[in-house]
């Protein structure tokens, strides 16, 4: 007798990083040096740094940087990567983008920066690409890449996309954020969340890939002023 499976969370994401590292590992960045450190043969197996990251995804205090956020925003890069220079480091940047993450703690970014540098290296990613990886994770520390950095501008979309959703969809990614911060007293978290918000519409622009400009600008900067006079801000 057969039975119905029920997805897990992590259902296919664990393929789609070992199509992502396999594809960096073995075909370098235009431009980059053949890296002597790097030893002819056998490379690390992809499914244990896959399973590390996706457990890190999971941990229980996550409830809006979750797989469903890591899923999300690798659509998104998916969607995007015609507009990048190298879309698969873009894509391992948003594996790790937010894999070391505390709600309490401000060096988040730069934490997870560190893990992409160690483990990409043991996994056998080129040295360019690794630091470009890296550099990528800190840049979403502020979401604002210079102009013509085109991995960070298809990153920094993907990663703020979640602004533009549907009415529904927004009340439901800001009650999530809440809860991670549930530690933080109510007027407290009103008046981060309101910088927070503050911040991000004196952006001169949210999005800057032409899709993102033209498809998620108008309804993000709704999404975020709304709530901001729900916060009183």
């Amino acid at each position: 007798m057969s039975t119905a499976h029920t997805p897990r969370p992590d259902d296919g994401l664990l393929e789609r990083w070992t199509a992502t590292l396999t594809r960096a590992r073995a075909h370098p960045r235009s431009g980059d040096a053949p890296d002597p450190a790097r030893a002819p043969g056998p490379v690390p197996d992809p499914t244990p740094y896959g399973e590390n990251l996706l457990a890190r995804w999971a941990e229980p205090q996550r409830r809006y940087h979750t797989t469903a956020h890591l899923r999300a925003v690798l659509d998104h890069v998916d969607a995007l990567a015609g507009h990048a220079a190298d879309p698969d480091a873009v894509r391992l940047a948003a594996w790790f983008h937010d894999a070391v993450y505390r709600p309490d703690r401000s060096e988040n970014e730069e934490r997870s920066a560190r893990l992409a540098e160690r483990a990409l290296t043991e996994a056998g990613v080129p040295a360019g690409r690794t630091a470009e990886v890296a550099r990528l994770v800190r840049l979403t520390t502020g979401h604002d890449p210079a102009d013509g950095d085109t991995n960070g501008e298809t990153l920094c979309d993907a990663d703020l996309a979640v602004l533009a959703g549907s009415p529904e969809e927004y009340a439901h990614y800001a009650a999530a954020v809440r809860q991670e911060y549930g530690f933080v007293p109510d007027d407290a978290f009103r008046t981060g969340r309101a910088a927070v918000l503050r911040q991000l519409l004196a952006l001169p622009r949210l999005f800057r890939t032409p899709h993102g400009r033209a498809r998620w600008e108008p309804t993000a900067r709704h999404n975020l002023r709304g709530e901001l006079d729900l916060l009183g801000g």
